[in-house]
């Protein structure tokens, strides 16, 4: 099987040949999702092919697993001389987004992220993972009805400082952000067909002020009113102040601003740097996929660039009859996708608790 031939494997049927693919992963959207297209090169030859909306699937770039989910949509088509289908999916985590969170009596308390989100995800048929131990135990908090499962698991996964995002199999993964290197970069004059970047000033500030906004109107005395942290980015060429208003919390209300406002500085700085590369391969030196959470070196002096330590947050792959095979991925450094601090309770007991 060659590395770059797609395989969808749909009710025992494995269908390849695909003209037109599209498949895209990444760490800030969730689930990775597919759109291929098939056109006949004789006539009768699709006719055998039979994909029905809703049938689980797998997708397979030669030899590799790259999405476990679901068939959404298939269209077949036809015009003078043609026929073609063209089938859409997305992986099992789509059920986390589409679907309500289930959870007996809507009450939680005294469990992890990692054991939130099994329970959450299990009513769906999904396993989580973490690559991350000691998990900080998450103070009780009631479901909001209506809510869908991705919610609730996105929002614990902040809490505990981590991301969540689903892999080739179709689980959930819960992750610290950039915790693998890939073999090889994106360099100009090797595999870099087209690269931008984009730097912007717009949404970054030379100052960042966290004021307290406390249940109890008390949390405000004190010899600095309720401004609480503030955090300075040099790289800001002119004053240009965000006021950030955070919870209180009963723990260390304090200790969250300085978080808070850490965090808005460095993420808006992360944000204003972002890279777009297409490059003449799915895979990297040692024959691995690119894939989201990944670090790597980008070198493309042309653009003023050389880094070593670039985030992969998303990735696409693609063919066309046009641009022949490619994978699009969109670079930033780590800490533009490092998870916003939350608390879940405000004023209300909300002190992590590391598990044993």
């Amino acid at each position: 099987m060659a590395a770059d031939d797609l395989i969808l494997t749909i009710a025992g049927q494995a269908i390849s040949g695909w003209t037109d693919i599209r498949i895209t992963r990444g760490i800030e959207r969730c689930p990775s999702d597919f759109d291929i297209g098939l056109t006949e090169l004789y006539p009768g030859e699709l006719d055998k092919v039979i994909v029905a909306p809703g049938t689980p699937c797998t997708v397979q770039l030669g030899t590799d697993l790259v999405l476990t989910g679901y068939v959404d949509r298939f269209i077949p088509s036809f015009e003078a001389g043609q026929h073609s289908i063209h089938v859409m999916g997305r992986s099992k985590c789509s059920d986390l987004l589409d679907c309500s969170a289930q959870w007996p009596g809507g009450q939680i308390s005294g469990a992890s992220a990692l054991g939130i989100a099994q329970q959450l995800a299990n009513a769906y048929g999904i396993t989580v993972q973490s690559s991350v131990s000691g998990l900080p135990i998450i103070p009780q908090f009631n479901l909001m009805l209506g809510e869908s499962a991705f919610e609730v698991i996105e929002r614990i996964s902040r809490y505990s400082a981590v991301l969540a995002y689903d892999m080739p199999d179709g689980s959930l993964q819960l992750a610290q952000v950039g915790s693998v290197n890939a073999a090889s970069g994106f360099t100009e004059g090797q595999n870099v067909q087209r690269a931008s970047i984009e730097y912007a000033v717009d949404q970054r500030y030379s100052i960042y002020q966290a004021f307290l906004q406390a249940v109890d109107v008390f949390q405000d005395l004190g010899n600095t009113g309720n401004l609480a942290a503030t955090s300075k980015d040099p790289n800001v060429p002119r004053y240009r102040n965000l006021y950030i208003i955070t919870e209180g919390s009963s723990g260390d209300p304090y200790g969250f601003a300085v978080k808070r406002a850490s965090w808005e500085c460095a993420r808006r700085a992360g944000h204003s740097l972002m890279v777009r590369v297409t490059v003449d391969s799915w895979r990297d030196s040692a024959g691995a996929l690119w894939a989201p959470n990944t670090l790597a070196p980008v070198q493309l002096p042309s653009l003023k660039l050389a880094a070593d330590n670039f985030l992969i947050g998303e990735v696409t792959y693609m063919r066309s009859n046009d641009q022949g095979t490619t994978a699009e991925l969109v670079l930033m450094p780590p800490d533009a996708f490092k998870p916003e601090p939350i608390i879940l309770q405000p004023m209300f007991g909300d002190v992590p608790v590391v598990a044993s």
